[in-house]
C-alpha cells in the first residue's frame, strides 16, 4: 500500500489528513507486515478519520463495523435469510427430500454477509474499520481473535472462507475498557492525543483552508485553554474544525468574547462545560 514512512505521510496528506513521523511508521508497518493497526486515544481525536484516509489515498474500499453494546456474530460475521429460507422450503413442499431441500437453502443465494466476512472475502484492496471496539462484549473480541488471527471464517454449511487478500484492518478504542491482552498481542499499537498548537494549527488550514492564519492561531489557543479546564468532555479536532468553519460561515475574523460567547456551544456540548468555560474565560453571562 506504502513505500515508506514518509510516503504514508505524503500520501494522507494529500487527503488532507496530516501525520506526526510515529504515525506514519506505524501504519505503514501495518500495511506492509499485514497487521491489525489498535488504534486508541480520545474521542475526536482523528481515529476513525485515519482509517478513513488510508482508503482515500489508497483507493481501497472502506468497510466498517460499528461496535456497540450487544453486537453479536449475526451482525458482525454472517447469517442465513431465514425469511428467503423459509419461502423455498415451503415452495418446495412435497415436491423434494428434505436432504436436497436443506442443501438448497444452505448456499449462496441465502447467506446475508456482514462487515467481518465481506472484508475478507474481497479480492480488491480494503481497509476494515471496527470502530470503538471497547463497546463491545467480551464475546466479540473472541470472535475478533478467531477472524484476525488467520484472516479466515468457517461457515459450517459451506465449509471455511479463507481471505485471498488481507485487508487493512484498523481497530478503534476510546479506551473506555481495556481490550484483552490476546488482541493486543495480535494488532500495532498506535496511540492518538490532542496534537499540539502548531500541528492542530495546521490540521485546521488543511481543512478550512479559506480561514485567516492569525484567526486560527486564536481558534487553536482557545481550544488549547478549554481542554486545560476540567471540563465533562473536552473539544476534540473535529470541534476544532467545526469551530473554524463556523466563524468562516459567520464572517468572524476576530474571536473576541463576543464571538466566543455566540459560538461557544461548537465545542462543548453539556451545559455544565459551557458555564464553567463561561466563568473561567470571564465571559459575559
Amino acid at each position: 500500500m506504502f513505500d515508506s514512512p514518509d510516503d504514508v505521510a505524503s500520501s494522507l496528506a494529500a487527503v488532507r489528513y496530516l501525520t506526526d513521523p510515529a504515525t506514519a511508521t506505524t501504519v505503514y508497518l501495518a500495511a506492509t507486515l499485514e497487521k491489525p493497526l489498535l488504534v486508541e486515544g480520545p474521542a475526536g481525536v482523528g481515529k476513525t478519520q485515519l482509517a478513513k484516509a488510508v482508503a482515500e489515498a489508497t483507493g481501497a474500499e472502506l468497510i466498517r463495523l460499528q461496535c456497540y453494546e450487544g453486537l453479536d456474530e449475526a451482525r458482525a460475521l454472517y447469517e442465513w435469510n431465514y425469511k428467503k429460507q423459509l419461502l423455498r422450503i415451503q415452495a418446495s413442499a412435497g415436491e423434494a427430500a428434505w436432504e436436497q431441500t436443506h442443501d438448497d437453502i444452505f448456499t449462496e443465494e441465502f447467506l446475508l454477509t456482514r462487515p467481518l466476512l465481506t472484508a475478507i472475502r474481497r479480492s480488491e484492496p480494503t481497509v476494515l474499520l471496527i470502530d470503538e471496539a471497547d463497546k463491545t462484549d467480551v464475546e466479540v473480541e473472541a470472535l475478533l481473535l478467531e477472524v484476525l488471527a488467520e484472516f479466515q471464517v468457517t461457515i459450517p454449511e459451506l465449509g471455511t472462507v479463507i481471505a485471498t487478500r488481507k485487508p487493512f484492518v484498523v481497530i478503534t478504542s476510546n479506551a473506555t475498557r481495556e481490550l484483552s491482552e490476546a488482541l493486543k498481542r495480535r494488532c500495532l499499537y498506535l496511540y492518538l492525543d490532542y496534537p499540539g498548537p502548531e500541528r492542530e494549527r495546521d490540521i485546521v488550514l488543511a481543512q478550512v483552508p479559506s480561514i485567516a492564519t492569525d484567526l486560527v492561531e486564536q481558534v487553536v489557543r482557545t481550544v488549547a485553554t478549554l481542554r486545560a479546564l476540567e471540563l465533562k468532555k473536552s473539544p476534540s479536532v473535529a470541534e476544532t474544525i467545526d469551530w473554524a468553519r463556523t466563524l468562516v460561515a459567520l464572517g468572524i475574523d476576530d474571536l473576541d468574547e463576543a464571538a466566543i460567547g455566540r459560538t461557544l456551544g461548537v465545542v462543548l456540548k453539556h451545559n455544565s462545560d459551557l458555564a464553567r468555560a463561561a466563568k473561567d474565560l470571564g465571559l459575559p453571562r
